[in-house]
């Protein structure tokens, strides 16, 4: 019975952790797809309106984003610059 408790004790310890690490693997990987499928919205407003949008905002006003899609998962706000790359502060 204190081999079964120890065994109990012993792999919590060993096992959050490594939850820890892997959730934050999992928001970086989900904040690069994030990034490309909003290059993809940049790209359709560029073919749509003939020029490219100036924030992350305009593509919220115009329908291309919705308001709770301007951040990365895990946090980092998206900004867009002037040759209309997608970028993540905090990424």
């Amino acid at each position: 019975m204190m081999i079964v408790l120890l065994v109990i004790t012993v792999l919590p310890s060993i096992a959050i952790p490594n939850v820890a690490k892997q959730s934050k693997n999992i928001n970086k990987k989900g904040c690069s797809a994030y990034l490309h499928m909003v290059q993809g919205q940049v790209q359709a407003y560029r073919i749509d309106n003939g020029t490219l949008p100036s924030s992350v905002s305009t593509l919220v006003t115009d329908g291309y984003l919705r308001d709770d899609e301007t951040a990365c998962p895990g946090g980092g706000a998206l900004t867009i610059d002037a040759e209309g790359i997608v970028s993540a502060g905090g990424s």
